[in-house]
């Protein structure tokens, strides 16, 4: 039988060539089509207008990304089987295929105790059955129990093909010039030593780049405080929400998928027998939800819902110190003052938290240099390198919201 082949034209890299059938099937299937409808980045497209992106987009150009590298490194010698291969880039077109509505900021809230890595693997795990055990390898190497830790180290690590493209995409659709990366020099520069992914000694400055883009883009995107604003209303909508369902109120969700997981929100030891209804659910569920909601008869949830679908979001401050508690209890009353609702309900309008990033984390999977000699490096140890002990320290910074009046 003739392998059909088809080409898909990315904004980002151009041309993405996909020609596996198995690839063309999984991509096909509803459980991978739903991911267009969740946004990559959630609401930053508040603050960046051209952050729609979706999380297809992300895993085709992950996939993208992951056919250079094993180009790359058979090109160098590396033994990867034809099906290795195929493994490998099942595992990065499924690597997200777990997140939720909303992905990142609504994680704990529909579903507690569960990360979305944890649902991609029970997702994985039933379409294998459905392929009659063809992704077989690929678990393996999303679990991390394939004898070659580098092609999980290209799926999962500080180096991983998944964070090449979510910089480089979302530098391109946010227009953050400071995310932009050298992938391509990054993947001319990997190498397998012992089994292990690392980089050429003169790949170091690219490698350096790409680190300092993260750290810019998330302190820059993904922890803008107005980003972060409206992600926490999305929190508190769902935590009201939930409240109100626990007191026998009325509370009803557009689509009955959202409504299982609203009125089902206990720790979720069975998740996998509710697959399907997961992956029914998507960001249109929850934003029709709050449209509908933005009407609600209880006053704290629908004025929640307003300010989220009018972006009239709650004003932020970010400091390095905790924020006095005398002036957060302040805000409070006058918030309560304004609604007209107890100081226990103007705690869903105003509210402190910590925002964490760092910029590399030598406790996580590292990144090794192999020097010209075969010496081992991590790029922390490296002499003059850029990423020094002081960057591999995490970053904190406190956030205080509260309403605007």
């Amino acid at each position: 039988m003739q392998t059909t082949r088809k080409i898909i034209n990315d904004p980002v890299y151009g041309f993405i060539t996909i020609g596996d059938q198995l690839l063309l099937d999984i991509i096909a299937h509803p459980f991978y089509q739903r991911l267009r409808r969740i946004h990559q980045m959630a609401f930053a497209h508040l603050v960046y207008p051209g952050a729609v992106h979706s999380r297809l987009h992300h895993s085709l150009g992950a996939y993208h990304l992951m056919s250079c590298a094993l180009s790359e490194l058979k090109s160098k010698g590396v033994e990867v089987t034809e099906e290795e291969e195929r493994a490998s880039k099942l595992a990065i077109l499924l690597h997200d295929i777990g997140h939720g509505p909303y992905s990142h900021a609504l994680e704990h809230e529909l579903i507690p105790g569960i990360h979305h890595e944890a649902i991609s693997m029970l997702i994985m795990e039933q379409m294998n059955e459905q392929y009659n055990g063809r992704l077989e390898t690929a678990i393996s190497i999303f679990k991390d129990t394939h004898p070659k830790p580098f092609l999980h180290q290209l799926v999962s690590g500080q180096l991983d093909v998944d964070r090449m493209d979510y910089l480089s995409r979302d530098s391109f659709f946010t227009g953050v010039a400071e995310g932009v990366i050298s992938y391509d020099r990054i993947l001319k520069m990997l190498v397998v030593k012992d089994g292990n992914l690392m980089i050429e000694e003169k790949g170091i400055y690219s490698i350096e780049k790409f680190l300092v883009a993260r750290r810019l883009m998330y302190w820059q995107v993904y922890l803008h405080k107005t980003v972060m604003s409206a992600e926490m209303l999305l929190v508190k909508i769902i935590r009201r929400a939930k409240e109100l369902i626990n007191q026998g109120k009325k509370v009803e969700a557009a689509t009955a998928s959202l409504n299982f997981f609203l009125k089902n929100n206990e720790q979720s030891p069975g998740i996998e027998l509710h697959l399907d209804t997961f992956c029914n659910m998507d960001d249109y569920d929850v934003m029709c939800t709050i449209k509908n909601w933005a009407q609600h008869d209880d006053k704290v949830l629908s004025t929640l819902c307003g300010c989220l679908v009018d972006r009239n979001l709650l004003k932020v401050k970010l400091q390095a110190e905790p924020f006095d508690e005398a002036k957060v209890k302040q805000k409070i009353l006058e918030a309560a003052l304004h609604l007209r609702i107890s100081e226990e309900e103007a705690t869903y309008f105003v509210f402190t938290g910590e925002a964490v990033n760092t910029t590399y984390d030598p406790g996580d999977e590292r990144i090794n240099i192999l020097f010209k000699d075969g010496s081992v490096k991590d790029i922390s140890q490296v002499d003059n390198a850029l990423i020094h002990k002081h960057l591999s320290s995490p970053v904190k910074k406190y956030y205080f919201c509260y309403l605007r009046i």
